[in-house]
């Protein structure tokens, strides 16, 4: 059963949409905003740019996607891969800029990084490229998954020690990682309490969030002492938001700027483009629908151009997000603009509590959130063949293995290994663009009589698929 997924009802398309069916959606936006909201916190301190950014850029881009994207039943927001390469870029834009941009406003930066990814990923639907998503092999996806979730890892580990340069969390480094791995314990472990003691509950109360708020509270009632969150930005007001949008904007616009700015909001783009179209795959293999690729290219430009403007972070179709859309059965859009909006409100409402949370509770939400994103199955698989078949794997180093049913082979393991090396050393979007074209470059012109096998989607990888009840990638 684990390697199947799961049976989920037909999306309905009823013309008639009855006051039960929109209750039952907005109950549905209310359980999947606490998750964004979460997560939104958690992705805006791993971008650099606050959890204050996180939390609004998760409600603007999920009711802008929800709203106007090609995938009916989905919610958006920041993605761990999206808040990995966008730290890449507040580093670039804060620690190491050029001498032609020393004068210029590292937010306005950021700001210009981020409305030219929009219009990329505005082009990117006019040139109708959405289809191509299908040519990425799954060999590449699961590389490129596991080197994002060390990205993760390496980098919450260098936030608590200390390490690479990076000012450790402000507490005894002991005490930090201990409630970060205690975080994590209990997000594993409250579902299953939830399911078992409190079922009705369990749809509602994400173990993430529950985790976050047991955790909150256990620390300040033993008064920990180990730095809080602090929530760099306040909205209070409408005047607070127009002050917001005008000290994002650039009082200066230059040749240097934009330049600077291409290389970026291309990578940005890019990743945009295969996160949110990957994920588009599994919603419509759960749904029975279609995604609209163009039209929803185009709505995560116009929301990744909008969260500039707020000094948000950039997102992308949020894979956990949108199963659990589906799993908790949504009909309707109105299931994800609803999840936007309570993120917004809840955002609002609970400034000052969230100024109470634990850096490193985020940290242990950060350590659970690369454990989804990582493709544990094809390493698994290979590593269990290397104690059956070590002389066939070695002596015959090339062969596919057809007669096996489920069998990950050496050049599948390659490439895995290689695009995840790829991704944590130099650049995510070389990964994926340099071993699609190796793989291809291999199959159609150097080795057509023995091609690399892919990966079977759900048998030998979870990198594109639904797995379990709580796992998704």
């Amino acid at each position: 059963m684990e390697n199947q997924p799961l049976p989920v009802p037909p999306v309905s398309r009823a013309a008639r949409v009855t006051p039960a069916e929109i209750l039952k959606n907005v109950i549905v936006g209310l359980t999947v905003s606490f998750v964004a909201l979460s997560l939104g916190a958690a992705l805006g301190i791993l971008s650099g740019r606050g959890a204050f950014a996180g939390m609004f850029s998760a409600g603007i881009i999920a009711f802008i996607c929800s709203l106007f994207g090609g995938t009916r039943i989905q919610c958006s927001g920041p993605t761990a891969p999206m808040g990995a390469l966008t730290a890449t870029v507040v580093s670039f834009a804060y620690e190491n800029p050029p001498v032609a941009l020393a004068d210029f406003d590292p937010n306005h930066f950021i700001t210009v990084v981020l409305l030219l990814t929009g219009a990329i990923l505005v082009l990117m639907a006019v040139l109708r490229l959405g289809k191509f998503i299908s040519l990425v092999p799954n060999v590449v996806i699961s590389g490129f998954m596991s080197g994002i979730a060390l990205l993760i890892w390496i980098g919450q580990i260098e936030s608590i020690f200390g390490l690479a340069g990076k000012r450790a969390l402000t507490g005894p480094v002991i005490l930090n990682f201990a409630c970060a791995l205690t975080t994590v314990a209990l997000i594993f472990i409250i579902p299953g309490l939830l399911k078992k003691w409190f079922p009705r509950l369990s749809h509602f109360l994400p173990g993430t969030l529950v985790a976050i708020v047991l955790m909150t509270l256990i620390a300040n009632l033993l008064q920990l002492p180990i730095g809080h969150v602090s929530l760099d930005g306040h909205l209070g007001s409408i005047a607070d938001l127009t002050a917001l949008i005008h000290s994002q904007w650039p009082s200066v616009w230059s040749h240097e700027l934009i330049v600077a700015a291409v290389p970026f909001a291309i990578q940005l783009s890019l990743l945009c483009y295969l996160d949110t179209l990957l994920t588009s795959l599994v919603i419509d293999k759960m749904t029975g629908e279609s995604t609209r690729q163009d039209r929803e290219l185009v709505a995560q430009g116009v929301a990744n151009a909008s969260v500039a403007l707020i000094g948000g972070i950039p997102g992308a179709q949020a894979t956990i997000r949108s199963v659990l859309m589906v799993k908790e059965h949504a009909t309707l859009r109105l299931a994800g603009i609803v999840a936007g909006i309570l993120v917004l409100i809840e955002m609002l409402l609970f400034q000052d509590a969230i100024n109470l949370i634990p850096k490193a509770v985020f940290a242990g939400v950060l350590f659970k959130v690369g454990y989804d994103v990582f493709d544990f199955r094809p390493l698994r698989l290979y590593f269990k063949e290397l104690t059956r078949y070590r002389a066939q794997l070695f002596t015959d180093f090339f062969s596919r293995h057809d007669e096996e049913p489920i069998f990950v082979s050496n050049r599948e393991f390659l490439l895995i290994i290689g695009t995840a090396v790829v991704t944590i050393a130099w650049n995510l979007n070389i990964a994926v663009a340099g071993f699609t074209a190796l793989f291809y470059l291999h199959n159609r012109l150097l080795w057509k009589h023995n091609p690399i096998r892919d990966l079977k989607p759900v048998e030998e990888t979870e990198g594109v698929f639904w797995k379990g009840d709580d796992r998704v990638i």
